[in-house]
């Protein structure tokens, strides 16, 4: 029996730990020598993420003394899975090159991508102190050096962060992955497989964004504008506004999204084709008596990920004094907005990355307590990661995709039933109906 078979098999940690690890391993990953394949194409949707990547046999790596090798069970899809494959800003390539002067490990002619994972310890570095093999795990994406000291005081501050699967190597989308034992929580035991490896990335980076106290710090009542609320970061975010008192106005791109928000009990929602023109102050005054008409008044906060396409209003439509927090561009970088609007209403933008350890178990906690549910809606085998991705490259899923990695079917890995039958299936599978 391998060590997967036995992973598959829910062998024991002895038998795990007398097993040997295989020299290579099944994995997504892109090529060095594809980064130019999209040079001559100017439309990022026509940047086919299925020709750039590959399912195919990867090295295994070393340990370092402070990492842990997991044996996945599922992963997800997020969207620097979608900016990786595309080669941009930049190739990721670029990312391991300069990681390798410090870890050459990292620098190889593929680049295992996935940055969220559960699954299995089947090996712990010598400096790991809380993890064994065999325990049920989850992953957060921050990959950091615990010895910087201004980890003890935010570990998103670290002059070395990365984000794992993205700007490391030995990501998720994988048979194995390596991580740091810092990135490791416990796996919340109601959920399957695949639902508890879509959360962790885009809850926590959620829960920073609006409950962290280097976030907007969301207190109870406040009106707040959810961009793409329907999405991966949307649906945990709209989440996040109603259990802390919060009135969530969710924006999403059509009908079917509008209805799916109404059954998380999103009162107040607004269909985004209705302002197809965001480009200027005409269409950002239409927005903001929208949202108005639906709740009274301006949002105190707006949360933000979309980007260049939205910033501008974004900006004029906050209160003044309220909050936009950012933590991604996904239709472009560079932002256009009119500072008057910013300045003159003493507005602020809070830029957001991730989350660290703390903000992480915090989030977990939520999710294994019943309080956070997933957002899953597709799930695909590993061999379809590249179809996966296309799925989020060109906006055709709803919340979170996952893959299977060693899991062979969907809704394994369920430890507690009951807690499961008290939160309720409806809940639990809402993305997925």
């Amino acid at each position: 029996m391998t060590l997967a078979q036995a992973v598959v098999a829910g062998a024991e940690p002895d038998e795990l730990a007398r097993l040997e690890v295989p020299s290579t391993y099944n994995a997504a990953h892109l090529r060095k020598d594809e980064v130019g394949m999209f040079d001559d194409i100017n439309d990022k949707d026509d940047k086919d993420v299925r020709r750039s990547m590959h399912v195919g046999q990867v090295p295994m790596p070393e340990l370092a003394p402070d990492e842990v090798l997991v044996a996945v069970m599922a992963s997800a899809i997020n969207y620097n899975t979608v900016w990786s494959a595309m080669f941009e800003p930049i190739p990721t390539f670029a990312f391991l090159e300069r990681f390798g002067r410090t870890d050459p490990r990292h620098d190889l002619p593929t680049h295992v991508l996935g940055s969220d994972a559960s699954g299995v310890v089947v090996r712990v570095g010598a400096a790991v102190r809380h993890w064994r093999i065999g325990d049920r795990v989850v992953t957060s994406p921050a990959y950091i050096d615990g010895e910087d000291p201004i980890v003890q005081h935010d570990g998103m501050l670290a002059a070395d962060l990365r984000a794992w699967g993205f700007e490391t190597n030995f990501g998720g989308l994988a048979e194995f992955a390596v991580v740091k034992a810092t990135q490791l929580l416990p796996k919340p035991r109601h959920l399957s497989w695949e639902e508890a490896a879509c959360n962790l990335l885009c809850a926590s980076t959620a829960y920073r964004m609006l409950v962290g106290e280097r976030g907007a710090r969301m207190k109870q009542g406040d009106v707040v504008l959810l961009w793409g609320a329907a999405g991966g970061l949307g649906g945990y975010g709209v989440q996040l506004v109603r259990n802390g008192g919060g009135i969530p106005v969710g924006i999403v791109g059509s009908p079917e999204k509008a209805e799916l928000l109404g059954r998380m009990g999103c009162a107040h929602v607004i269909d985004r084709s209705q302002f197809d023109d965001l480009s200027d102050e005409k269409g950002w005054r239409r927005l903001g008596a929208e949202v108005r008409r639906l709740v009274g008044e301006d949002p105190a906060i707006v949360f933000e990920h979309t980007g260049r396409e939205t910033f501008g209003a974004s900006v004029y439509v906050a209160r003044r004094g309220g909050s936009v927090v950012t933590c991604g561009s996904s239709s472009g970088y560079a932002h256009t907005y009119d500072n008057r609007h910013l300045w003159m209403k003493l507005k602020r933008v809070i830029g957001s990355h991730g989350a660290n350890y703390q903000e992480c178990h915090e989030v977990n906690r939520l999710i294994s307590l019943g309080m956070v549910h997933p957002t899953l809606s597709a799930v695909y085998p590993l061999t379809g990661a590249a179809e996966a991705t296309r799925a989020v490259q060109v906006n055709q899923h709803v919340g979170k995709v996952g893959v299977l990695a060693l899991a062979p079917e969907p809704d394994l890995g369920i430890e507690d039933h009951a807690l499961r039958e008290r939160v309720g299936e409806d809940r639990l599978r809402l993305f997925r109906s």
